[in-house]
This record gives structure tokens, C-alpha cells and sequence, in this order.
């Protein structure tokens, strides 16, 4: 059986969230406010921001971090090179596993960048 892609991964997480959000909708509706909240407001851009996001996901291990904020960056138009200094910096933070999901990072740009 192939692999799954990390656009599937994306897709298949979103949906795993609606199902979610549905169950707890106050909780939903509360994180939803936070993340606007902390993405319409501030000094720093919202690229500058998923950036920061993206090292903390590589760092903290969590793939469907990674997945959405990789998706975010490409909409926020970073490029594949700001992409590797972020990800390098996430190795420096994180060592060998950060180095690991530093990887899929990056397999998920070039896959989600080859889909167009």
C-alpha cells in the first residue's frame, strides 16, 4: 500500500478537527479566538509568525503542526530557502529529533510545491 501523502495528511487532519469541533464547540470557538487573536495582532507578520510556529512544531514533534503551518507559509509567500533557514534553526533548538521532523517539514513543502 503506498504511502500516505502529506496533502491526504492534511485533509484527513481537517477532517479529524471538524468531527472534533463539533463535539466540543465551545472549546473550538475558544482556541479559534485565540489563534486570531494572536495572528491579527502584534509587531510581527503573519509569515514572521508562522515561522515561529513551524520551529516550535519541528521542536515540540508534532507532524500535523508541521503540515498546517507548512500550508500557511506557502499561502503567506516564504520561500523554499527561508523554509530551510527556519528548519535549520529548529535542528540547532532541537537536535537529532528536530533534525528527524525537520525532514518531514520539508518533504511536505516539495510535495504540497510540486501539487502547484
Amino acid at each position: 500500500m503506498p504511502e500516505t501523502t502529506y496533502h491526504e495528511k492534511i485533509t484527513g487532519m481537517r477532517r479529524e478537527l471538524r468531527a472534533l469541533n463539533a463535539l466540543v464547540p465551545e472549546t473550538a470557538k475558544g482556541f479559534g479566538a485565540l489563534s486570531k487573536a494572536v495572528k491579527d495582532n502584534g509587531p510581527l507578520s503573519a509569515k514572521e509568525k508562522e515561522y515561529i510556529a513551524l520551529g516550535m512544531s519541528v521542536v515540540l514533534r508534532c507532524e500535523p503542526c508541521i503540515n498546517f503551518h507548512v500550508e500557511a507559509l506557502m499561502k503567506a509567500g516564504a520561500t523554499r530557502e527561508e523554509l530551510g533557514d527556519v528548519l535549520a534553526m529548529a535542528v540547532q533548538m532541537g537536535g537529532g529529533p528536530g533534525l528527524m521532523y525537520a525532514g518531514h517539514a520539508l518533504a511536505c513543502w516539495d510535495e504540497l510545491a510540486a501539487r502547484g
